[in-house]
This record gives structure tokens, sequence and C-alpha cells, in this order.
């Protein structure tokens, strides 16, 4: 993996290698705590579902899988952009960079109307999280996961336009990566809640 150049440490005052090391490990460290996080509320879940068993699957034919399963799919193809623009703008090339943070947008933005859409029908059925404990759940698991979804649309945003300034190169990049790493735990989650919620109940 190719680090910063010595050369970046007139312009930001720290050794690049240091930062670059730096970030990767705050980062790592609060992956870890947002792991722990969810974490909690999925052993939670297997304890109620353990209790309650039959009201557990009962409700959750009352989800829609077909958005979830839409969702899932829009995240997938999400991080794999991500992923190609990491790769891209270490490569330099920060056209492509800024377009694949785009669609990376452009994803997260589609996964949010889709909840959006499913909330309203869940709503439009007088379903809210004080249903059952299942419901509290599904809304509390999935609306944590919403805000981790806006809080890396914010992330992502604030790197496409420092990345259309110029900011990132080949040999400074670490923001970028930093910012995927999120997004694929963003990714990461989902792909974990949409079997548990949707498909097992």
């Amino acid at each position: 993996m190719e680090r910063p150049s010595v050369e970046h440490s007139h312009v930001h005052h720290m050794d690049p290698a240091v930062e670059y090391s730096s970030s990767k490990f705050g980062m790592w460290l609060f992956l870890g705590t947002e792991i722990l996080l969810f974490g909690g509320l999925f052993a939670a879940y297997a304890i109620f579902r353990a209790k309650y068993p039959e009201m557990f699957f009962e409700q959750h034919k009352e989800l829609n899988r077909e958005m979830g399963a839409v969702n899932t799919c829009i995240l997938i193809f999400s991080s794999l952009t991500m992923a190609m623009g990491v790769t891209a703008i270490k490569r330099g090339k920060q056209k492509l960079t800024a377009i694949l943070l785009l669609v990376t947008i452009i994803c997260g933005l589609g996964f949010g109307v889709v909840k959006y859409f499913e909330y309203g029908a869940k709503f439009a059925h007088h379903i809210y999280p004080d249903t059952s404990i299942f419901f509290s759940l599904y809304f509390m698991m999935t609306g944590l996961h919403m805000l981790h979804v806006f809080i890396g649309l914010v992330i992502l945003a604030v790197m496409l336009v420092l990345t259309l300034k110029g900011k990132f190169t080949s040999k400074y990049n670490t923001p970028i990566e930093v910012g995927g790493l999120y997004w694929h735990l963003v990714d990461l989650i989902w792909i974990y809640l949409f079997p548990l919620l949707y498909l097992i109940g």
C-alpha cells in the first residue's frame, strides 16, 4: 500500500506516515465501538426472539422483503463503488474518484428513499415502535443504522467536495480511505440486519 510522501508534511504539519497510521488506527477503534454497539442490539434481539419465538416469526412477515432486498443490493453496490473510488484516488484519478463518490452518495440516498417508503407503509398500517418488542427492536436497529447512513453521506459529500477541489492525490488520500472504511461498516451491518429481521424473523 502506497503511503503519503514526506513532501506532504509541509502542508499538514504532521509526518504523513504518522497521520496515515493514526487516522486508520482511530477509525478502526471507532469501528470497534460501533460493532460493540450493534452487537449489543443483536444480542438483545436473540434473547427476546428466544423468549417469544412465535411472535417474532409472525411479525417479521409484516416486513417488506422486496424493499429490504433492494436496499441490500443498493448498499453492496455502493460498497463496490466506494472501494473503486479509493483505488482510483490512489492511482491519481481525481475525476473518476469524484464520479464514484457521487455514485456512492446517490446509492446512499436511494437507500434512504426506500427506507422512507418502508417506514411510511408501517405507519400507514399503525405499526409503531411501541407495537411490540419485535417492532421496537426493528425500528431501533434499522433507525440507528439509518442514522449511520446519514452520517456516512455527510462524510462522503465532504470527500467529494475536497476531491473536486484537488485536495487529494495519489500520495495523499487518507481521508477517502478512512471514509471508505466507515461506509463499508455501514454496508456490513445491513448485511447482518437484512437476513436477521426480514428472512429469519
